[in-house]
């Protein structure tokens, strides 16, 4: 069950308020009692008996939000007229739309933009497929697929309830980074289906970003689109995920004067994210890495016929050969990382753990540890809540990466485009700002985005996936992409 903190939820009440002093000290006093907290109250028309305003209030749930309402529904000289969520008033008729970049007002914008003229446009892209992305708008253009089997916390919730999380990632990838993204819902598990869609629809778009596809299903799409298709496919879950971690990795390092390669990580939760997670580790120099799942440890050199990626981690991790659960695995680590669920660690496995330790609790809502709990016992703590210092969260990812993948025109986003996509999340907080509770910049720091695109564009330049002809970056005037 979901699990809220306070203020997480936040109810408008239209009252209407009898024209007394005492009654609104005891509206006040009333919703405080119940636990709510008064957040903005606004006048919306007076009379001289009475007045109406809106009174936002902040609650832990909808539950207590109800116990709320109750409480003020019962004050003498105070009549609840409406009750609106602002989260379910945000959603109202959708997130996102569509607006055209020229607008027609006369025949002759209509002749250029549609018939006659387009028909020109359409023949010189026939002529010469690379002009789709001058002359279209797949190049700022991606898809943002699911099937809604993985959804958040919520898990296989289908595609139409999956919409709303779409809509706000297409939404994070035009704030963030300018680029256009379209939500798109499949109606489908079959793995092969979904591959077939994909590969049908993507002649509109320069890159496909794949969302809350469960696992393992989500491994066997993401690698055939990667094979079958000639644009970026990034799994947002498992690779957004591990740059981060990456990104944060990297930094606490850095404040406990230890070596990525000297290490010791445990990784309870060996799923999409947590199987990205460890790879990508492994390609940045971590040697000593053990993955523990509901089977527990993942033994070296053992099949797993249930799962083939943890058969591929049998082969590549536990160099020691350790067996067992997680008691057997924390013993001397350096690092826990989790992306599993709540009370997986507990304070006597820290205590078991090496000298300053590091602790990434990112389940979400409820970390694998309460951070209070953990705070005595760990040199530095994350986690995936933005209540929390040190928010491990993927918007400081897939933004840059994209906005780095599109500019370029890269085939693929590749290991090494995401090596240096962490390294530049990391390099944003300098050696000044560094700290137990600053390893990870905020994900409105305006300079993360440019900062990986860049880093993105290099890297993919540098491995020979970029397909636009390298040129100086774009001065006042022009637009970003040269045209």
């Amino acid at each position: 069950m979901a699990v809220t903190r306070p203020g997480s939820v936040r109810l408008i009440l239209r009252l209407e308020i009898r024209n007394a002093r005492s009654v609104f000290g005891s509206l006040a006093a009333a919703i405080g009692a119940a636990g709510g907290d008064i957040m903005a109250v606004d006048l919306i028309r007076a009379g001289k008996e009475s007045v109406i305003r809106d009174v936002t209030v902040g609650v832990e749930s909808p539950d207590h939000g109800e116990r709320v309402i109750a409480a003020v529904s019962a004050l003498p000289g105070v009549r609840v007229i409406n009750v609106s969520d602002r989260v379910f008033l945000a959603h109202l008729g959708g997130k996102i739309e569509v607006n055209p970049r020229i607008p027609i007002k006369n025949r002759d914008d209509l002749s250029m933009v549609y018939t006659p003229g387009v028909a020109r446009v359409c023949t010189a892209i026939h002529q010469d497929p690379a002009k789709v992305f001058q002359l279209t708008m797949k190049r700022n253009t991606v898809a943002v697929v699911t099937d809604g089997t993985a959804v958040l916390g919520l898990g296989d919730i289908g595609p139409a309830a999956a919409l709303p999380v779409m809509e706000g990632k297409c939404m994070l990838f035009k704030q963030f980074a300018g680029v256009d993204a379209f939500p798109i819902c499949l109606d489908t598990k079959d793995p092969d289906e979904i591959v077939e869609i994909i590969k049908k629809i993507s002649p509109g778009f320069g890159g496909i970003n794949l969302e809350d596809i469960s696992s393992p299903r989500c491994f066997y799409i993401e690698e055939r689109l990667r094979e079958e298709l000639d644009i970026p496919v990034f799994h947002d879950d498992q690779h957004g995920t591990a740059v981060v971690v990456l990104a944060g990795l990297i930094n606490a390092l850095k404040v406990v004067g230890k070596r990525l390669d000297e290490v010791k990580v445990v990784l309870v939760g060996c799923g999409a994210a947590g199987v990205a997670i460890i790879k990508l580790l492994l390609r940045a120099g971590v040697r000593n890495l053990i993955g523990v799942d509901r089977v527990g440890i993942i033994e070296r050199g053992r099949e797993y016929p249930e799962n083939p990626m943890w058969t591929w981690l049998a082969q590549h991790t536990n160099p020691e050969g350790l067996r067992g659960t997680l008691d057997d695995a924390i013993a001397g680590a350096d690092v826990f990382i989790g992306v599993s669920g709540p009370g997986v660690l507990k304070v006597e496995h820290i205590r078991r753990m090496a000298r300053d330790p590091i602790v990434f609790a990112m389940a979400n809502p409820v970390p694998e540890i309460e951070p209070e709990e953990a705070a005595p016992y760990v040199r530095v703590l994350a986690t995936g809540r933005s209540d929390y210092p040190n928010q491990i969260n993927n918007l400081l990812c897939f933004p840059g990466i994209f906005r780095g993948a599109l500019d370029c025109r890269a085939r693929e986003i590749n290991d090494e485009m995401k090596l240096a996509a962490a390294r530049a999340i990391a390099g944003v907080v300098s050696d000044e700002e560094l700290s137990e509770e600053y390893i990870i910049p905020s994900v409105f720091n305006r300079r993360v985005v440019d900062a990986v695109s860049r880093a993105v564009i290099e890297a993919a330049y540098a491995t020979g996936v970029a397909r636009r002809e390298r040129r100086e970056p774009p001065r006042g005037g022009e637009d970003r992409f040269g045209y």
